[in-house]
């Protein structure tokens, strides 16, 4: 959709009359203009409509105008902001100008004086988004955001914005399922690496010897297999991010080897004495407490100092409920788009229902549901019904150890010959691992130890049985 000729500005003031006169003199210079009279429904109008600018009250009932700055920033780092208050000074004005507002106007204003920021503003603003659609087009990319209105999100999202320019190690800690690797990017995408590449890997998926060569690289002869040299994920990210997801699962020797990278800030390939400089920063993220891994003498004390300096954490979604519908709207969106399926429309009573859930896989298992309501829900609009029968499924009324009992008894039961030892041990084997892997939601590390198997054995029982640790995450 094409913007008005001056763009659209959100006006945030507290004051209706003055939101009504600065709305009737944008209007008559061709722009559109929105406006809120709380930060709270600023800050959700930004998530609903797309801004070219904002005029922010710095002193609003109940919020610190230049936090609330912050806040928008966060959510969209090239918004322009232009502070317009009564009480001006010139500490107020530098503090706002070093904290990214594009301008800053003292009342009472001159008209022309608070059109002309704008009019700079917005077309900065349309310049940029061209730019950032040709890109896109190239990239065959679009960045995500961390959405949501809640207080939970927002200070994340301040957090992020304030840790991003920095060249800090950043720790990400959450649940499974609540957006680590998305606050990662983000962390990249503001910070002054974002030109650079965005390289993630996950240290729970791989044995130790291979995410060993898998990060620092191998030089040819390193080990059996190793028939030529071959540049790990440090080289990769050079100048960029590297994203240690899962780092809580790294084995001991590797951990040593990160720690001396942190210290260092070089490396060597496996097989080779000659260091190279880690030009990249590190982002960490883990589902673990990780000092209860140190008292464990399962991580290194001295790694987690150095990993834990700015650390993030992601709020699980049972404590931010009311971003539920934005979310909701959005992955279903992405789910019929997908799908290549029409956008079907979530009834009023469904929000309530997806509010009353417990959500354990948190955003990730939303989305999920969302896709699976777009593919099964029978018609156009999706119903209470539809998903209450995905939340609580008819099987759900057996219980779970009459259905394991029922599972294990079908083959002594059934008529015809009974199946060798093998195959029965076989089937066992694969139901045990099945629930193991459920248990530990798909850690494979925790899997692992529950079993009493090293970690590289595991994965040879999971790749006999075609099982994958990412179906039970």
């Amino acid at each position: 959709m094409k913007h008005p000729r001056g763009g659209h500005v959100l006006v945030v003031d507290d004051d209706a009359e003055l939101c009504e006169l600065i709305s009737l003199r944008l209007e008559a210079r061709g722009m559109k203009v929105t406006t809120a009279l709380t930060a709270a429904r600023g800050l959700e109008l930004l998530e609903q409509e797309e801004v070219d600018a904002v005029v922010l009250d710095l002193r609003l009932e109940g919020a610190d105008g230049l936090e609330v700055m912050g806040q928008m920033r966060a959510r969209s780092p090239d918004l322009p902001v232009v502070i317009l208050t009564a009480h001006g000074t010139i500490e107020t004005a530098v503090e706002a100008m070093q904290r990214g507002a594009y301008g800053f106007l003292t009342k009472p204003f001159q008209d022309h004086e608070l059109v002309q920021k704008l009019l700079h503003a917005t077309e900065r603003s349309d310049l940029r988004r061209e730019l950032a659609d040709l890109r896109r087009i190239v990239a065959g990319t679009t960045p995500e955001r961390l959405l949501g209105t809640s207080s939970a999100i927002a200070e994340v999202r301040d957090r992020i914005a304030r840790v991003a320019p920095s060249e800090a190690t950043v720790l990400i800690l959450g649940e499974s399922g609540t957006g680590k690797e998305l606050a990662a990017r983000q962390v990249h995408a503001l910070s002054r690496r974002a030109s650079g590449p965005f390289v993630a890997v996950n240290c729970g998926a791989l044995p130790p010897e291979l995410l060993e060569s898998e990060l620092f690289g191998h030089v040819k002869g390193a080990f059996t297999g190793a028939t030529q040299t071959r540049e790990g994920l440090f080289g990769a990210a050079r100048g960029g991010t590297l994203f240690l997801d899962e780092i809580g699962e790294a084995a001991l020797r590797v951990q040593v080897k990160l720690l001396r990278v942190l210290q260092e800030r070089r490396f060597a390939r496996v097989g080779s004495t000659v260091e190279e400089e880690a030009d990249v920063r590190i982002v960490a993220a883990t589902n673990r407490d990780l000092r209860e891994e140190v008292e464990a003498k399962r991580f290194r004390e001295d790694l987690y100092y150095r990993l834990a300096v700015l650390p993030i954490v992601m709020p699980p979604l049972r404590e931010r409920l009311e971003d539920i519908p934005i979310l909701a709207t959005r992955h279903l969106e992405q789910a019929a788009a997908r799908n290549g399926l029409r956008l079907p429309r979530l009834a009023p009573e469904v929000m309530d229902l997806l509010r009353s859930h417990s959500w354990p896989g948190n955003v990730r298992e939303l989305v999920n549901a969302m896709e699976a309501l777009v593919l099964l829900a029978p018609e156009d609009d999706i119903r209470f019904e539809h998903v209450a029968r995905m939340f609580d499924p008819p099987t759900s009324s057996r219980a779970p150890a009459d259905a394991v009992r029922e599972e294990e008894q079908d083959w002594l039961s059934a008529e015809g010959e009974l199946p060798t030892l093998r195959e029965a041990r076989d089937r066992f084997e694969r139901r045990y691992l099945s629930e193991v892997l459920r248990r530990s939601k798909g850690n494979v590390a925790a899997a692992a130890r529950t079993a009493s198997r090293n970690r590289t054995d595991f994965y040879e029982l999971l790749r006999r049985h075609g099982l994958s640790p990412a179906e039970f995450k």
